[in-house]
């Protein structure tokens, strides 16, 4: 038995492991110190909300509308196994020297820089997190490519099995299983924390707003929107109003801002006689309304629930607006998010006082929900969100649509619309299997602000599905929202595939022609396949 000399190089395994050790304590790193500098300035954050950005518009209006909510976490996912793929390719090449992987992961620290130093409204301090997590990760995979690097061969036997581990190698070992698993919880950690901590420092200040605006209502200053009508929901279908954390949620915030209501501020500039600079206390100031509308998206599949109904509280923006004494040229009303999001809407629309356009600063009796828009946002009947909805809303330029295009439009989706007469069947579910006889259909059916004045139910295709109409529950007076209906259907034992189609308050018939939602709202009939046994 020998002992072999000690290995002058780490090899490439080792190497790999120090430089995904060292580049997840980095990221790890990063993405604390962004819980002090603020939401997507992490380096994966900052990363992803570039990618997002920059994705081309076929694959943008998929992939981060289309897919809602859980886009945030395939984007961010995305960018996790690109990061790990680069970085374990840069440790490989790091097998007789540091400098492949210390190469590597200066570049990819560099990126996340120079991701968050170009964000919407980037701030110096936006790029201390990329900075610490390029410092981070490049002296831990020096530290640990050393080490490797002094892990002798050890004593062998015969048969060339090692005859006992190294002390080296354990620290190796220890040192770098301690990076990499420290960096995993620190993403974890920071993944968990960076939603709260937006209610954690606007809790207080949200709290104090609905308390302000509960005050105002019981001094007569906020006339309460009309009462949901008895009978306006039916048993086993939706409530006619949707509760705040149940509104459904469509946006492009990898992190929700955390938007401070003492210093928030609203610019009306562009093509005006007068510039506007409004706070939340010269909103509040002003006349409130209390309006039952209902939002839908454009993303929405037919049938879908990319759509809700609540009580928003606001100022009326027609003549907000008409104090700035707009061109009449003007024919889009640009909005910006405080997060650098746009919607691009037609000014004729929005200065039209029946169109009932929002500066929301309530929903369902409170402040408004920091996801949804804490402290202000537009609302617009009659308009989907991508062009409309705008949270966090900061900035207002009344322009054209030859000179600006929003950020929904510059990716492929259509201008602005009126939205489609729809609906959908809530129950029975899917693929129920209910006893023969008569069968209870319940659904909602909408066209803001058309309203719906009919819904028809039946079985099998269009042409032949022997429609029942239905029996229409009544919806506030004023309100711009959707409609919940039931009908009975006597169906024999069998498969059976319902449909619904619905007809708005100026005769409009929702169409059967079937068409997806990219690039303006997706049109068909709503099925619902069940079994009747």
């Amino acid at each position: 038995m020998t002992a072999a000399a000690p290995a002058a190089r780490p090899g490439r395994l080792r190497a790999t492991s120090a430089a995904v050790a060292a580049a997840a304590l980095g990221v790890g790193a990063g993405q604390l110190v962004a819980l002090l500098t603020g939401p997507g300035t992490g380096p994966v954050d900052a990363v992803a909300g570039r990618v997002v950005a920059l994705t081309p518009p076929a694959i943008a209006g998929f992939a981060t509308v289309g897919m809602g909510l859980g886009s945030r976490a395939t984007v961010v996912a995305g960018v996790l196994i690109v990061l790990l793929v680069a970085v374990a390719g840069a440790g490989a090449l790091s097998g007789r020297s540091d400098r492949p992987g210390t190469g590597g992961l200066v570049v990819l620290g560099l990126l996340a820089v120079l991701a968050a130093g170009t964000g919407a409204g980037a701030g110096p301090l936006d790029v201390l997190p990329g900075i610490v997590a390029l410092v981070a990760g490049v002296s831990v995979f020096r530290r640990l490519h050393r080490l490797a690097a002094r892990i002798p061969a050890g004593p062998v036997l015969p048969d060339g099995r090692p005859l006992r581990e190294s002390l080296t190698r354990r620290r190796f070992l220890r040192a770098a299983g301690l990076a990499g698993a420290g960096g995993a919880a620190a993403v974890a950690g920071a993944g968990l924390l960076a939603p709260r901590l937006p209610s954690g420092r606007i809790g207080p200040a949200r709290d104090a707003l609905t308390a302000r605006l509960r005050a105002l209502a019981a001094a007569g200053r906020i006339p309460p929107a009309p009462a949901v009508p008895a009978g306006a929901q039916f048993p086993g279908g939706t409530a006619f109003a949707t509760p705040a954390a149940d509104f459904y949620r469509i946006d492009t915030a990898l992190r929700v801002p955390a938007v401070d209501p003492a210093t928030w501020a609203l610019r009306v500039h562009g093509m005006v006689g007068r510039e506007l600079r409004l706070t939340l206390d010269d909103l509040l100031e002003r006349q409130l309304v209390e309006r039952w509308v209902t939002l839908s998206c454009v993303s929405n599949e037919v049938g879908g629930d990319l759509v809700s109904t609540t009580r928003f509280t606001g100022v009326e923006l027609a003549p907000l607006l008409a104090a700035a004494s707009p061109d009449p040229a003007a024919d889009q009303l640009l909005s910006t998010s405080v997060d650098g999001w746009t919607a691009g809407s037609p000014a004729s629309l929005v200065l039209d006082p029946a169109a009932g356009a929002l500066l929301a600063v309530a929903m369902d009796g409170e402040a408004l929900p920091v996801e949804h828009g804490f402290p202000v946002r537009i609302v617009v009947p009659g308009l989907y969100g991508y062009v409309s909805a705008t949270k966090w809303v900061t900035d207002i330029e009344f322009t054209t649509f030859a000179a600006r295009a929003d950020y929904w439009r510059v990716r492929g989706w259509a201008p602005p619309g009126p939205t489609e007469t729809a609906s959908r069947i809530d129950s029975p579910g899917a693929f129920a299997s209910l006893p023969a006889g008569r069968v209870v259909v319940t659904g909602a059916a909408w066209a803001v602000p058309r309203g719906i004045s009919r819904v028809e139910v039946g079985v099998g295709a269009p042409e032949g599905a022997g429609w029942v109409e239905a029996e229409l529950g009544p919806v506030p007076a004023g309100g711009a929202t959707w409609r919940m209906w039931r009908a009975e259907l006597d169906l024999p034992a069998g498969g059976h595939t319902i449909v619904c189609r619905a007809t708005d308050g100026e005769g409009i018939v929702q169409t059967a022609q079937q068409r997806s939602p990219l690039p303006g709202a997706a049109t068909g009939l709503p099925a619902r396949p069940i079994t009747v046994t």
